[in-house]
């Protein structure tokens, strides 16, 4: 099991969390000031970038390379931000078209963007400029996000609220299904209720946030079970997004209060994995 090491402040609902060098990233759903800036270590405050001309999050990633936080959102248009963390106010942005549901950044610094109503993954360099459209199997219903590995493969969860499938699947290049974990929804350690979020370590090792389960998985590479990581006696809200800062070992949890179907409040809790 992981060993809490502390938590971030509470405060609006959390849609994303990464990081860059050493400093932490928290998105939560302000009218500006989105972007909360953490030191890594002292998990002080330090400053915050704001998203313009948006209010609806969906997730949030990073790239060492070009040194940019990448916000995705939706209101009037569809789009993905990119923040530059050293040049305030310094950014850029593009519309993706479909409402983006999960952000990742690949081992050429590309960003794929999930696409869960229309089940694609799309890939765009730094400026926006779309590279490939993959569109997945029909066996996959509501994917949340994914994660391409070195060797082009991909890891890639799904299952929606009223889905009776709930997997994380590895695919190939091409789109084909190559192994899976999941099936039909549960609580059991060979099922889900809603995986949400994936992270993979440089071994291929892959933690999975199990959403309604109130848990965080790792699964080998050949995604077969190894142990709970998070569990809910850990937590006091649902989880929904995570983020591993690999050297540091380091899990970043986040979870939010949901009243009436509507979150309230987040936070990010910080395991030593």
């Amino acid at each position: 099991m992981g060993q809490v090491d502390h938590t971030l402040p509470r405060g609006e609902p959390v849609r994303g969390v990464t990081s860059l060098g050493d400093e932490v990233y928290v998105l939560r759903d302000k009218e500006r000031d989105q972007v909360e800036v953490y030191d890594v270590i002292t998990c002080r405050l330090q400053r915050c970038l704001t998203v313009p001309n948006t209010r609806v999050f969906t997730h949030m990633t990073s790239c060492e390379h070009y040194r940019y936080v990448y916000v995705a959102s939706y209101t009037e248009t569809c789009c993905v931000h990119g923040l530059n963390v050293d040049v305030p106010g310094a950014g850029t942005w593009w519309c993706v078209k479909d409402k983006p549901a999960g952000l990742s950044v690949n081992a050429a610094h590309n960003v794929l963007v999930t696409f869960f109503e229309v089940r694609k993954i799309k890939e765009f360099n730094s400026r926006g400029v779309v590279l490939r459209e993959l569109t997945l199997p029909d066996d996959i219903i509501n994917p949340f996000h994914a994660i391409q590995l070195t060797t082009g493969q991909f890891i890639v969860c799904h299952g929606g609220p009223d889905d009776a499938v709930h997997r994380v699947c590895k695919m190939s290049a091409g789109g084909d299904v190559i192994q899976s974990h999941g099936g039909q929804r549960g609580s059991n350690i060979g099922q889900y209720n809603r995986p949400v979020h994936l992270a993979v370590d440089d071994n291929e090792f892959v933690f999975v946030v199990d959403l309604s389960n109130r848990r965080v998985k790792l699964l080998s590479p050949s995604l077969d079970h190894i142990r709970q990581v998070v569990s809910p006696d850990d937590l006091q809200w649902l989880p929904n997004r995570l983020y591993l800062d690999v050297r540091r070992r380091r899990l970043y949890v986040v979870e939010n209060e949901c009243r009436s179907g509507v979150y309230t409040a987040g936070r990010v809790m910080v395991f030593n994995v």
